[in-house]
């Protein structure tokens, strides 16, 4: 899978924290039909694994990724459980070498220039600007392009973006998709609403079909 046009199709991202796996098909589904078939399940609960695995195995048409990966554990966990790519909120080189080495495409968090030049020089193609809106916004990913545009680094900013802002990013050219968490509120998944989640969704879906007409 090449991670970048992937993402890019997609243009947003739902992050999710999902602590009951019984949920994860019909949130996936919720989401693919608002027009959301990528989809990222954290590995922040117990649950995520077997989440990953259910999706994978009845929406073959969702494509899911792992997130909050934190350690080489969880890497090995989620690729075994079946996602298709990883993605990380800080930048740990040990697990980026062990990615690669997996041939498993991974996406490491960076917040500063240091970081973001630790993770080009080990071949990364992509990274999550975490957290996006504390870490300085659309305005840090302009200034960190001022130095690294050359390198053809693209981002995926995370945290904080929200259906209010999410345009000013996507119209940032080096901006592949941004992640959002927004799209699945917790008391939607906690009462089943599933209504809900997929016209949240359609609404996000409908924005990146706007932006990048």
């Amino acid at each position: 899978m090449d991670m970048i046009n992937t993402l890019q199709g997609a243009g947003i991202v739902p992050v999710i924290v999902i602590e009951d796996e019984k949920k994860a098909v019909p949130l996936a589904r919720a989401l693919v039909a608002g027009g959301l078939p990528v989809i990222e399940i954290t590995f922040r609960t117990a649950a995520a694994a077997a989440a990953i695995a259910a999706i994978r195995r009845e929406v073959p048409e969702a494509i899911v990724g792992a997130g909050t990966i934190l350690s080489l554990s969880q890497l090995e966990s989620a690729k075994a459980a079946g996602a298709v790519f990883g993605v990380a909120p800080g930048f740990d080189p040990l697990i980026v070498s062990a990615a690669a080495e997996a041939n498993f495409p991974f996406c490491p968090g960076v917040a500063t220039a240091s970081e973001l030049s630790q993770a080009l020089t080990l071949g990364c193609r992509m990274v999550k600007f975490f957290p996006a809106e504390a870490a300085g916004g659309v305005n840090m990913i302009k200034n960190l392009l001022g130095a690294f545009r050359f390198t053809g680094v693209k981002f995926m900013p995370t945290g904080g973006v929200k259906i209010s802002n999410v345009e000013s990013y996507l119209a940032v050219p080096e901006v592949v998709c941004c992640g959002g968490t927004w799209i699945v509120p917790k008391e939607a998944l906690v009462s089943d609403d599933y209504a809900t989640i997929e016209r949240l969704a359609f609404e996000a879906s409908s924005l990146v079909r706007r932006v990048r007409a």
